[in-house]
């Protein structure tokens, strides 16, 4: 994998941790505008993250990641924080997607050739 490829999965990823940090913001137990403050600026960090994977992975590969990372670690942080139930269910699901990001990230985008 070349450098500006893993500077788009680090950014993807950077860009899913946000996410999850947003929704975790939300659900603190913090003077309100505080709250809604946090909730903001993990969101524009996150979009930040998100354009700049873009710039260097296909939409598809950009937006697994961020959604994979953003899944797991809300989860985690659910079960560790907040003391939330996981189910089998859902670290099976957690487990597809990672390995269904997994495959994409090897994927190759085609380049078509019009003669």
């Amino acid at each position: 994998m070349d450098d500006r490829k893993r500077k788009g999965y680090a950014w993807a990823i950077s860009a899913g941790f946000c996410a999850a940090m947003a929704a975790i913001s939300a659900k603190l137990s913090i003077l309100q505008f505080l709250r809604y403050g946090l909730v903001v600026v993990f969101n524009v960090v996150m979009w930040a993250c998100y354009v700049n994977s873009l710039k260097a992975l296909s939409s598809l590969q950009a937006t697994v990641t961020n959604f994979a990372t953003n899944f797991i670690s809300s989860g985690l942080a659910g079960f560790f924080l907040f003391q939330e139930a996981v189910s089998y269910k859902w670290v099976a699901g957690a487990l597809l997607i990672v390995i269904g990001v997994f495959i994409l990230s090897k994927s190759g985008i085609e380049k078509f050739r019009t003669d």
